[in-house]
């Protein structure tokens, strides 16, 4: 091979150079260290729960390790008639930890729109203090928009900001993005008419659905589990996997959100997007690479394999229920009917099990026991995969009857880590078989516990990267899969069974999961 000199080496084109970038930026693997661009965050609901415990105390947190570009600016919009001050004194106080003084600086300069969402004159101002920010702080004509909103407003803010042309970015700028919590829809169709409101004013490409399990670390390390690991992934597979369950518990009630939980229930709270994002990359083939689009459509291809049931399999292999009064954590606690802000005579349900069948070469015939509940025994989020027994035995039974099935876990939370139970000899004369553990947990092995969903989800939002993000295809799916589910349940062909608060749900639901001869795992 003949060496060049740097002088006879020609200078790429600006085409050429484009299309560099281009390929770089779509090679990059998920959580890029570049910095954002220069950006304002608008966020509607800036007054709100979600605002103050999670959005404020996470751009505190990047702030505080230098992970926000200059020329990061905020901007809130509430129903609200506070002040720049009162609202810039409301994000000082979300700042919970680290150094803040760069966060009190970036407090210092937030502006605060008041208005109603449906109001065109909110969107007038809203235009206003854009436009202004722009001019005075080098913000760059990015932005960020964050709908913080209960669902029933968003059709409204997505429209307003069309009308007023804040669906492009601004002089100089290169982007404008919108960050759409969870739920999507309340069903298949609302949501598929939310996403046809969506795209008439932004392109797929500026839509960001989010969904915080997504930033978790234990669910971003489900796929350096088995695909960075080849101990895993060849026994990944219907060979070797007896069943899987994935397990969403909380031991809170339904706290202030009596409105919303009303009209929401387990089922659309949590199984129509945290399990079904959970079950999606438990489940997925490996990608081609990872880059958003390899690992979106692989998650997509992986939900399109699940087994839409049928109603008479909803009848037999869905259990719904509500928690009534009983005992959490030492403390006694009523029932979900009991609840400020809930009728007396409600039908939400705060309990759902279930089992899936994943339809396609590597799953077939493994059953996927799903689960999720309020104000059971502790907060817990997990996915189990039991294996196949040993095909042959040599030891006598007496000697083998301590030992469990081996079994792989993944602890999403709270104690974010990995365990694979197997059998070990216990020490001894006798030759005794008993189930041990390999552990390992995120807090031993780093030294600190993994940072809030929402730094991860914010910060890739604000670059650009929308790996962990929701494609509108994949919340199509999401709800096609719960779709019989909903009609089962407004035909009244499920009945809504009951459970003591402070248990691991209703004896239907032990039922579901005994008649095929196993058992849900007891952290």
């Amino acid at each position: 091979m003949t060496e060049t000199s740097d002088e006879q080496v020609p200078e790429p084109s600006a085409a050429m150079q484009s299309a560099a970038m281009q390929s770089a930026a779509v090679a990059a693997t998920p959580g890029s260290s570049r910095l954002p661009q220069p950006a304002v965050l608008v966020i509607f609901g800036a007054t709100g729960d979600l605002t103050a415990r999670k959005l404020m105390p996470a751009v505190a947190a990047l702030e505080s390790k230098g992970e926000l570009p200059a020329g990061f600016e905020v901007v809130g919009v509430g129903r609200d008639q506070i002040s720049d001050d009162d609202f810039a004194e409301r994000m000082r106080s979300a700042a919970t930890s680290g150094d803040t003084s760069d966060w009190t600086e970036v407090a210092a300069r937030a502006r605060y729109v008041g208005g109603d969402y449906a109001d065109p004159e909110t969107f007038r101002r809203l235009y206003t203090v854009m436009a202004e920010i722009d001019e005075q702080r080098g913000s760059g004509g990015n932005r960020l928009y964050y709908l913080a909103t209960p669902p029933s407003t968003f059709a409204s803010v997505i429209s307003l900001l069309g009308e007023h042309g804040l669906n492009k970015p601004g002089p100089g700028g290169s982007f404008a993005r919108v960050v759409i919590e969870k739920p999507f829809g309340e069903d298949l169709e609302s949501a598929l008419e939310l996403d046809r409101q969506v795209h008439a004013v932004f392109d797929e490409d500026q839509v960001y659905r989010i969904d915080h399990y997504l930033g978790k670390e234990t669910v971003q390390n489900l796929l350096v589990l088995r695909f960075a690991n080849a101990v895993f992934e060849p026994i990944w597979n219907r060979r070797y996997v007896d069943s899987v369950q994935i397990t969403v518990a909380e031991s809170l009630g339904i706290g202030h959100r009596a409105e919303f939980y009303e009209g929401a229930g387990a089922l659309r709270d949590i199984v129509q997007n945290h399990l079904m994002q959970v079950l999606a990359l438990t489940v997925m083939e490996p990608p081609v690479s990872m880059d958003p689009q390899g690992i979106r459509d692989e998650k997509v291809k992986a939900l399109r394999a699940v087994d839409i049931l049928t109603p008479e399999e909803v009848a037999t292999d869905v259990v719904r229920a509500r928690y009534e009064r009983g005992v959490v954590e030492g403390e006694e606690v009523v029932g979900y009917r009991e609840e400020d802000g809930v009728d007396r005579r409600s039908q939400t349900e705060t309990f759902v099990a279930m089992r899936l069948w994943v339809d396609n070469w590597r799953w077939a015939g493994v059953p996927f026991y799903i689960r999720t509940g309020k104000r059971m025994p502790r907060r817990l989020t997990e996915v189990s995969l039991k294996f196949h027994n040993a095909p042959h035995l040599p030891f006598a039974p007496q000697q083998a009857s301590g030992m469990g099935p081996n079994t792989l876990v993944l602890r999403i939370e709270p104690d974010e880590g990995i365990s694979l139970c197997f059998g070990a000899k216990a020490p001894g004369e006798a030759f005794d078989l008993r189930t041990v553990a390999l552990d390992f947990s995120y807090q031993q092995t780093f030294g600190s516990t993994p940072p809030d969903a929402y730094q991860r989800l914010l910060r890739d939002a604000l670059a650009g990267d929308p790996t962990l993000f929701i494609r509108s295809d994949e919340v199509e799916q999401a709800w096609r899969i719960v779709a019989p589910i909903q009609e089962a349940w407004r035909n009244e062909d499920v009945k809504l069974g009951r459970y003591p608060a402070g248990t691991w749900g209703p004896k239907e639901a032990d039922q579901l999961i005994q008649r095929d001869g196993r058992a849900w795992r007891l952290p």
